[in-house]
């Protein structure tokens, strides 16, 4: 028998599921049809389509990110957290710092997870040049994370999100991923030294 936090926790997960992959047209009845379904009608659903292992241990999305189980657009990483886009973005260049540890406040973020939020945040302001970006710390499916918003006109974490293509995400990776690497480098002229030649 699933608890009440289980139910919500699937079908919130069902319901992304929905968003990301179910076409237009048939993505309304089938969030109906999710949102109506009883406890014994959700257990029954995950059994006939091989979920059954989220009933005894539900995985977290963002561990499931970090693991490579479920895909994501990886702008960078360090030890203690992982860069993507946000593929329901507010804003274009959306992106969610998820630290790699499974923690459950902002407390325990750790200046590791900061760091890469900040160096993500100046690669954003140079290649999309937004106003400004707006960190938000968020605790989403009980997994704290960082949202870089940026803000072009008067976006919130509360404005409408919508669904970016694959290829919108795969060109704003490219550009926030491999910015550093195209960048020329200073060149800085000098003069060469003439060393004269020893006579033994």
């Amino acid at each position: 028998m699933l608890s009440k936090e289980q139910i919500k926790d699937l079908k919130e997960k069902l319901l992304q599921q929905i968003e990301e992959n179910f076409p237009e047209d048939k993505r309304e009845f089938a969030i109906q049809q999710v949102e109506d379904m009883s406890s014994d009608e959700l257990e029954d659903f995950l059994r006939k389509n091989n979920l059954v292992k989220e009933i005894e241990n539900p995985q977290c999305i963002f561990c499931s990110i970090i693991t490579s189980e479920i895909p994501s657009f990886k702008v960078e990483e360090n030890k203690k957290a992982i860069a993507v886009l946000e593929i329901n973005p507010i804003s274009k260049g959306h992106v969610i710092i998820i630290p790699k540890d499974h923690i459950l406040s902002a407390e325990q973020i750790s200046d590791e997870v900061y760091s890469l939020s900040r160096k993500i945040a100046e690669r954003i302001k140079l290649v999309l040049k937004p106003k400004k970006i707006e960190l938000i710390v968020q605790d989403k499916f009980e997994h704290m994370v960082i949202n870089l918003i940026p803000i072009y006109k008067d976006e919130t974490i509360h404005s409408e999100r919508k669904k970016e293509t694959e290829d919108e995400l795969k060109k704003i990776q490219k550009e926030l991923e491999f910015r550093e690497k195209i960048e020329p480098k200073k060149i800085i002229k000098t003069e060469r030294l003439r060393i004269p030649r020893r006579i033994p």
